[in-house]
C-alpha cells in the first residue's frame, strides 16, 4: 500500500511540480519509553508543516487534543497506559508518534507551504489503552461484539477539512474498528499502521479529527477517545523557476464541483499563459492556451473526482483542485 501510493504521488509531483513535506515526529526530544503531554505550556507541538494543538490542564496534570509519544507498551490494560501504540512501535519501527486523545473534535492545524494545498495522508492505528478496552471490555467500556459477538458495534474517526475558515464538503471516514458485519469473522479492531489518503478533501488550510462509537453513555462515549499518528505527509504547492501565486488571490474556478462546465477566470493571463488539468494519479488530462481573463472549459468526459488545474504564464504559476461532481 506504501509503496503504491508513494509511487502515485511522486509521479504527480514531477508532472507538476508539487512538494511534499514529512511530519514524522522524531525531531522531539522524547525519552525511550516517555511522553509529551503539554505540560511544559507550550500549547502544542510544530512539525514538518502542521502544528498539533495540546490542551494541558496543571490542576489535574492531564491534557487533550495531541501529545507525542515514544511509549511501546502492548499488554498493559487502562487508563495509565494511554501514551502507548498497539503496534509497539511509531510506522515502520520509528521510535515517536503523535497521540490523539479527545471526546470532541479538534483540529490540526496546516503552517507554511501546505497553508490552502491538498493533504496527501498519514498513518494510523489504535493505541493500546483503546485496543484493549474494546477487545476485552472494562469498567467504563464495553467489549466490542457483546457476549456473543454479534453485537454491531464500531469505533469511527471522521476528518473534515477547513478551507478559508468554512467546512469542505466533504469528510473521510476510518473505522478503528468494525463489527457490523454479518460474518462475525470479518470483525476487526485494528492493530497494524494504516494508510488515510486525504487527497479528497482538497485544499484545506486545517483539519477537525473527530471520534465516535456505538457505545455511548449518559456522559458521552464510553470507547476510550484515542488514536494514534504517524508520519503526516503535505503537499506545498508548486516548485518551479517561475513565481508560485496563491489560488485563493489569482485564479478562480467555478462552480465548484462541477458535471458540465468549469470556468476559469484569472488576473495572470498574458500571451503566453495555458492551463493544464491533471488527474490525482498524476496524467495529464488536457491541456489548452488561455488568453483571455475567463475561459470555460467542458468537463463532461471526465469521470466522477478530484483534479488539479494548473494556470501557468511566462513569470507565474499557480494550481488549484476542483472536483467533478
Amino acid at each position: 500500500m506504501k509503496k503504491h501510493l508513494l509511487t502515485t504521488f511522486l509521479c504527480l509531483a514531477s508532472l507538476i511540480g508539487l512538494a511534499q513535506t514529512l511530519s514524522d515526529f522524531e525531531t522531539h526530544p522524547v525519552l525511550a519509553d516517555s511522553f509529551l503531554n503539554g505540560s511544559d505550556m507550550s500549547g502544542g507541538f510544530e512539525d514538518g508543516n502542521i502544528f498539533l494543538p495540546n490542551s494541558f490542564n496543571p490542576e489535574f496534570n492531564s491534557w487533550s487534543g495531541w501529545a507525542i509519544s515514544s511509549q511501546a507498551d502492548t499488554l498493559t490494560p487502562g487508563f495509565m497506559n494511554q501514551h502507548s501504540v498497539i503496534t509497539g512501535s511509531g510506522y515502520d519501527g520509528s521510535s515517536n508518534f503523535a497521540v490523539f486523545f479527545s471526546s470532541d473534535p479538534r483540529i490540526l492545524e496546516l503552517r507554511n507551504e501546505a497553508i490552502g494545498n491538498p493533504v496527501e495522508g498519514f498513518y494510523i492505528t489504535n493505541n493500546t489503552y483503546g485496543y484493549l478496552s474494546m477487545r476485552d471490555g472494562d469498567s467504563f467500556a464495553k467489549k466490542f461484539g457483546g457476549v456473543t459477538g454479534a453485537d454491531p458495534d464500531y469505533f469511527l474517526l471522521t476528518i473534515k477539512g477547513y478551507h478559508d475558515g468554512e467546512l469542505v464538503a466533504d469528510s473521510v471516514d476510518f473505522y478503528l474498528a468494525d463489527y457490523r458485519f454479518d460474518d462475525n469473522t470479518q470483525d476487526y479492531i485494528v492493530k497494524d499502521w494504516t494508510y488515510v489518503d486525504l487527497l479528497s478533501l482538497g485544499p484545506v488550510d486545517s483539519l477537525q479529527f473527530s471520534l465516535s462509537s456505538t457505545d455511548n453513555g449518559m456522559f458521552g462515549m464510553n470507547t476510550p477517545a484515542y488514536f494514534v499518528m504517524d508520519n503526516f505527509t503535505t503537499t506545498d504547492g508548486l516548485t518551479s523557476t517561475k513565481e508560485v501565486v496563491s489560488a485563493r488571490e489569482w485564479m478562480r474556478v467555478y462552480p465548484n464541483p462541477s458535471s458540465e462546465f468549469i470556468r476559469i477566470r484569472s488576473r495572470l493571463v498574458d500571451e503566453n499563459s495555458f492551463i493544464s488539468i491533471y488527474s490525482l494519479d498524476g496524467s495529464l488530462i488536457q491541456q489548452a492556451r488561455y488568453n483571455i481573463e475567463e475561459e470555460a472549459i467542458n468537463v463532461q468526459h471526465l469521470p466522477k473526482g478530484s483534479y488539479l488545474i494548473r494556470l501557468e504564464t511566462t513569470e507565474k504559476v499557480s494550481t488549484q483542485l476542483f472536483i467533478k461532481s
